[in-house]
């Protein structure tokens, strides 16, 4: 595959895993944790910081979306969200070993953070020695 369509393809590989952040991020912000199933009582500081949280993520998806159209020149922001969600992915690791399992689409969010934002970031970091190559 050539840079540019390696390029193109990683470009739209980030595009729509931004979908998740934005997409997830924008519900909590709006309707807080109810989504995630609505005891009696939910305490406020809980829906404050639940709020708080979502939109650092929907941030960290906007983020991530400002890095698409030159994804070759992005590499220091896109290490540095990528870090910032394998932090994300440590502490939901945390969680996991400590509560237990979560939902199907918490541990599937565990993957991507764990697994697939790595490869994303090596994928990435390849692409930019390519493109400077080619230049």
């Amino acid at each position: 595959m050539t840079p540019r369509g390696e390029r193109r393809l990683l470009q739209a590989v980030v595009a729509l895993a931004c979908l998740v952040p934005l997409g997830i991020g924008g519900q909590g912000v709006l309707h807080g944790p109810g989504f995630l199933g609505r005891p009696p009582v939910i305490p406020t500081d809980l829906d404050s910081h639940f709020r708080y949280l979502s939109g650092i993520f929907l941030a960290v998806g906007v983020a991530f979306a400002s890095c698409i159209g030159r994804i070759e020149a992005r590499g220091e922001r896109f290490r540095l969200l990528g870090t910032l969600v394998m932090a994300g992915g440590c502490a939901r690791l945390v969680s996991l070993a400590n509560v237990g399992a979560p939902s199907a689409g918490h541990l599937a969010g565990l993957a991507m953070e764990l697994g697939g934002m790595p490869l994303l970031m090596l994928w990435q970091a390849r692409l930019a020695r390519r493109w400077r190559r080619r230049g």
